[in-house]
């Protein structure tokens, strides 16, 4: 369980994240191993939110 502001502003974060890299990826700036890092972020943490939910 988690505590529910942690999970809101988890929640927010992920979603900056994604639009963050939504936009590089449009500027054709793909490559890099922060880049990687990010969309392991991304699972990871969707990851967690479908256990958390479950």
């Amino acid at each position: 369980m988690m505590v529910p502001d942690c999970h809101k502003r988890l929640e927010a974060s992920l979603a900056d994240l994604k639009a963050t890299l939504a936009e590089l990826e449009e500027a054709n700036e793909k490559e890099g191993p922060e880049f990687e890092d990010a969309r392991s972020t991304i699972t990871e943490v969707e990851k967690l939110f479908q256990t958390t939910e479950a």
